[in-house]
């Protein structure tokens, strides 16, 4: 009976500790990255955002495993023109998970396009980041709130071959789903988060102010990362599932890819995407890896201002 009560208490002993890490450190994270903006509710989920400036109202999402913060210089240099509101998109940053809808580009673009109506945004300019991308191309497929004008910066926008990681893979199991992310949000340390993003920002180095203020950490707390996985697990076919209906986005589309961007390819993505489009003028940056709104921000600038330009409201 005593083996039998100490081959019990091991495992009970690694979950209670496993709980007790994630939770502490869960709980750091979120001391050094408060929200910043406000907390808004719709549908009973609270949304987080972010508005500065004045003049034309410019929605900006972020990619995926970030948050709002990412947009931070971004929103200082865009401020003197426009109304800037960012949001952290469902389940991450400081913004509630909305259920399996949630999963879904079009769910997510539903969610944020209420959220931005609550805050009286009316004829918005969407500027996407990343993931944020595909959802700013579901939103101009499918939300009530349509946008004046879309500006993509290395979005997914077409289908591509081969599978995800052994991370989403993991977590596209209810068990092991739960179970990965605790250990994950328990164990893994910042320096393996830090070597990712160095990862998402190369060539270019990762910038000073983005370890301290850029949030990343937020992304490592155990909610955040199983809803980033199935978020990114449903990707492929909801991008597939889209396509037939690229022709009806005519209104004026801005994509800006860079060429060194190997997360999401532009010879896949953006050249293909483009020539789908009734409207859309495609920016390759030679020297660019895949944040080039923060290696290259003049011309995301200048891109920005195009798109206000060509929709009327600049």
């Amino acid at each position: 009976m005593a083996v039998n009560l100490a081959l019990l208490a091991l495992p009970l002993g690694l979950v209670a500790l496993t709980h007790v890490r994630a939770t502490a450190r869960e709980r750091a994270i979120e001391r050094a990255s408060p929200p910043l903006g406000a907390v808004i509710t719709v549908n009973s989920r609270k949304v987080h955002a972010l508005t500065k400036g004045t003049g034309p109202d410019l929605i900006m999402l972020h990619g995926a495993s970030g948050n709002l913060r990412d947009f931070l210089p971004q929103i200082d240099l865009l401020a003197p023109h426009y109304r800037v509101t960012a949001f952290d998109r469902p389940g991450l940053g400081w913004s509630d998970d909305i259920g399996p809808e949630g999963t879904h580009l079009k769910g997510q673009a539903l969610h944020l396009s209420a959220a931005a109506s609550a805050l009286g945004i009316k004829d918005p300019i969407l500027v996407a980041h990343s993931y944020g991308g595909s959802v700013a191309i579901a939103w101009a497929l499918h939300a009530p709130l349509r946008p004046k004008a879309l500006v993509a910066i290395s979005a997914p926008s077409m289908p591509w071959t081969g599978g995800l990681d052994i991370w989403y893979r993991l977590n596209s199991i209810p068990f092991t789903r739960d179970l990965v992310a605790a250990v994950a949000a328990a164990f893994v340390p910042n320096s393996h988060i830090d070597g990712i993003l160095a990862n998402v920002f190369a060539p270019h180095p990762v910038p000073d102010f983005y370890p301290s203020h850029g949030g990343p950490y937020l992304a490592a707390r155990r909610a955040a990362l199983r809803c980033n996985a199935a978020q990114i697990n449903t990707l492929l076919s909801d991008l597939t599932a889209m396509i037939p209906d690229y022709s009806r986005l005519n209104l004026p589309v801005e994509l800006i890819h860079g060429a060194l961007d190997h997360i999401v390819p532009s010879a896949i993505h953006a050249a293909a995407f483009a020539p789908l489009l009734p409207d859309a003028t495609l920016t390759v940056i030679p020297d660019a890896g895949h944040t080039p709104h923060h290696s290259h921000p003049a011309l995301i600038l200048a891109a920005i201002h195009s798109a206000a330009q060509r929709c009327g409201l600049r």
